[in-house]
């Protein structure tokens, strides 16, 4: 180094604030003595350089933070401190010091995870008063810090040590202080409805900590809540989560249909802006498109995690959901944008065990909607627009009316998941979530008697592919975990179409084209009853037998006719079977009424545990961000 010209002192070659320097003092020396109240001082009056700060931490390996354990103590002792001060700036420093400290010192590789944590961070002795004053200071800045930024970034510090200690003792701290009254006063409160995704995140990991082992508060709050105006805001925050996650899948393949204004309805307001992903050029290649769809969905949809528990707990949230109106006249409802977002998930969902667990977690949320009668009928009656992903073959036809029951988007959603992730190493979970929320909607429809127009003859077709692919794929099926749940699934919902088709399809037309393709598919079905119901005699009366003697009864009627004429037309044999209803005889299957019990948690409970992990691994990627990146 260089001496300088006037102090003839040896100068760094690159000007380092001084901040900087007062990091290297916390964490690269080694003396144990106490530091000045001065020293402390003036760290937190400092303005932070976040990005060394998380450079110096990154390079500091979890071993040397044991052996100067007595650094970060203090630090966090003083940052406390800080905090119950209220002075600026130094609270809102301490804050975003606070934030990367946890973020990069919690994910670092201890050997003794727990007990080497609490060490650097507090000492066993100390632990105790040491967390449960940050989490008082943490509630005190939350609900009545000096500004709403302030308040935001004590979410992000909370967000930062809760992820980052979930598998620890300490997040029960947390647990034990009610952060819920001032998270909720925060979203009321905030002017974007983006911005609110942070303390609804945090909601939802609290809620979701230890909740199968023991009673956890936060789940409680969340069905005893009954203020409608910020239940709005929560809705239009999950819309806009949605709405974000959505355009960075077009970011990577504009699907935008010709003929579809970018300032129409159905096109994302704004989004460039938001997401800082505008239609790439030029156009990505195929490499570089599955890469980055790889890489989706952002991390922002781990608050999707207490969406799910909301809607579990809390109906009078569930019709607003539903029912909501768009905020602006230029946007979709949010629930719409939900709809279009997870359609963008579905397509993709086979690409990692991430985005299938999210997946699965928003066929959770379907179901506790479509299960509740009130909220069913609500998603029948309510028509807005739903941009349905468009990325891959097979594509459904664009619907004729732009406005259409959320019940006929849910069909034509769940249609497209299954068309789209059909492979030998099946996700059996995800196909038969499926198959339970369709069969669910098809039973309150037919139970209401309720009339839906969508792509039913295409619902048809994607079904019964569905038997060829898993007869084609036997032998690998039979290895896989819930596949002959799968497979009773599958068939229980053809039934329930065929018995009880005339209550919720709109025209005989639809149903005279489920039985054409039954008979089409008559040898499939043989061939899939003799694979996955091996012990089920020809005669007995079971649901694949009703769908295979439907078949063969129709073929029976066709071949007699063939006798006579050598070709039939598809218009003779479409009139073929509506005569041949009159002597068609099958059991109705008392379907509606037989159906499982609704939605229970605790069915799911090795799914929810892996998607909570995934949500709290988001959740501390989130955090640690860049502030441009966000």
């Amino acid at each position: 180094m260089e001496q300088s010209p006037l102090t003839q002192q040896a100068r760094p070659d690159v000007f380092e604030p001084k901040v900087v320097g007062l990091y290297r003092q916390v964490f690269e020396g080694v003396e144990d003595h106490e530091k000045p109240d001065g020293f402390w001082r003036e760290l937190f009056l400092l303005r932070p350089d976040i990005p060394r700060l998380r450079q110096i931490l990154n390079e500091t390996d979890a071993d040397f933070l044991l052996h100067i354990q007595h650094q970060p103590q203090q630090l966090l002792l003083q940052a406390i401190a800080e905090l119950k001060a209220d002075k600026a700036p130094a609270d809102e420093h301490t804050l975003d010091t606070l934030t990367v400290f946890f973020a990069v010192v919690l994910a670092k590789r201890y050997t003794n995870p727990s007990s080497d944590i609490i060490e650097v961070l507090a000492g066993l002795e100390k632990v105790d008063a040491v967390f449960t004053e940050l989490v008082a200071a943490l509630d005190h800045a939350i609900k009545d810090g000096r500004t709403i930024t302030i308040r935001q970034k004590a979410v992000r510090a909370a967000i930062a040590v809760v992820s980052g200690a979930y598998q620890t003792a300490l997040v029960s701290y947390f647990i034990h202080r009610d952060f819920f009254p001032a998270l909720m006063k925060l979203v009321d409160q905030l002017d974007s409805p983006l911005q609110a995704s942070e303390p609804f995140l945090l909601m939802g990991l609290l809620a979701n900590y230890n909740k199968f082992e023991v009673h956890n508060q936060y789940r409680v709050r969340f069905s005893d809540f009954v203020n409608d105006d910020t239940m709005k805001k929560v809705v239009e925050s999950v819309a806009w989560t949605c709405m974000l996650s959505r355009s960075r899948y077009v970011a990577i393949h504009d699907d935008t249909p010709v003929g579809w204004s970018v300032a129409g309805t159905l096109s994302y307001v704004g989004l460039g802006a938001l997401a800082g992903a505008k239609p790439a050029a030029p156009i990505l290649t195929e490499e570089q498109q599955r890469e980055l769809f790889a890489e989706q969905p952002g991390p922002e949809v781990a608050s999707l995690l207490t969406l799910y528990d909301f809607t579990l707990a809390n109906k009078l949230f569930c019709q607003h959901f539903v029912s909501q109106p768009s905020a602006d006249k230029g946007e979709a409802p949010p629930f719409s944008t939900f709809i279009s977002f997870t359609s963008y998930l579905y397509q993709h969902a086979y690409r990692s065990a991430r985005a299938s667990l999210y997946a699965y977690l928003t066929l959770l949320i379907l179901l506790i909607l479509v299960e509740d009668p009130t909220v069913a009928k609500i998603l029948c009656e309510t028509v807005a627009p739903v941009r349905l992903c468009r990325q891959r073959p097979p594509l459904l036809p664009l619907p004729t009316k732009v406005d259409r029951s959320y019940a006929a988007a849910i069909v034509d959603l769940l249609m497209d998941g299954i068309n789209h992730n059909l492979r030998k190493k099946l996700d059996t979970g995800f196909y038969l979530q499926s198959l339970t929320v369709l069969s669910r909607l098809l039973t309150f429809l037919a139970k209401s008697r309720t009339k839906v127009v969508c792509h039913w003859s295409e619902l048809w077709r994607s079904l019964l592919s569905f038997v060829r692919f898993m007869n084609q794929y036997a032998d690998d099926m039979k290895f896989l975990s819930g596949t002959d749940e799968l497979v009773r699934g599958l068939v229980d919902v053809l039934a329930l179409a065929l018995t009880a088709g005339e209550g919720f399809l709109p025209d005989a037309k639809d149903y005279d084209d489920l039985f054409y393709k039954l008979v089409e598919s008559g040898d499939a079905l043989v061939k899939f009853r003799d694979i996955y119901f091996p012990s089920v005699s020809a005669d007995a009366k079971t649901p694949i037998n009703t769908l295979i003697g439907v078949s063969q009864h129709y073929q029976e009627l066709i071949e007699s006719q063939r006798a006579k004429r050598e070709h039939l037309s598809p218009r003779e044999i479409n009139k073929i079977i509506k005569q041949g209803y009159e002597t068609l005889s099958f059991a109705a299957k008392e379907g509606a009424e037989q159906q499982i019990a609704g939605h229970r948690e605790a069915d799911h409970k090795v799914v929810l545990k892996k998607i909570a992990r995934v949500a709290v691994a988001d959740a501390a990627a989130l955090v640690s961000m860049p502030e441009g990146r966000r």
